[in-house]
């Protein structure tokens, strides 16, 4: 018997899945690394600048997976439009070879993504609300 995404936990459609799923992908754009004496992290969407052309693309593509993500969730194309702005002013940022990285390092489209993501779950679905961005685990 062959087994479905929605059986594998994280794969699934349900809006839980989807807010474990966008969470490791910001932590992953945006989190990876600590930068040593300024104690910031910093992820892929940054270190990705160092590869002109192709590196913001890449980073660009993964910002609009969460997008998508988002758009699955039903959240408004009011919504949609400003978390495709955020990834668009991201890419502009990063277009720059090298110094690009800089207002990069400053502007996290995918944490902006994430906390609008979060709060439309908290909204409707109460069952997964979040308290200082980790979910809850006792209902």
């Amino acid at each position: 018997m062959p087994i479905a995404a929605d059986d594998l936990p994280g794969l699934g459609r349900d809006p839980a899945s989807v807010r474990r799923r966008i969470e490791h992908a910001e932590r992953l754009l945006e989190g990876l690394i600590t930068v040593p004496l300024i104690n910031r992290k910093i992820g892929l969407d940054v270190l990705l600048d160092a590869l002109p052309g192709i590196g913001p693309v890449a980073a660009t593509a993964m910002g609009g997976w969460m997008v998508w993500e988002a758009r699955n969730l039903g959240m408004s194309k009011w919504q949609l439009a400003r978390m495709a702005g955020n990834v668009g002013v991201d890419l502009a940022l990063s277009a720059i070879p090298w110094v690009g990285a800089i207002p990069d390092f400053f502007f996290r489209s995918n944490s902006r993504n994430l906390r609008m993501i979060n709060r439309h779950l908290d909204r409707h679905h109460p069952a997964l609300a979040t308290v200082d961005g980790t979910a809850k685990r006792g209902r």
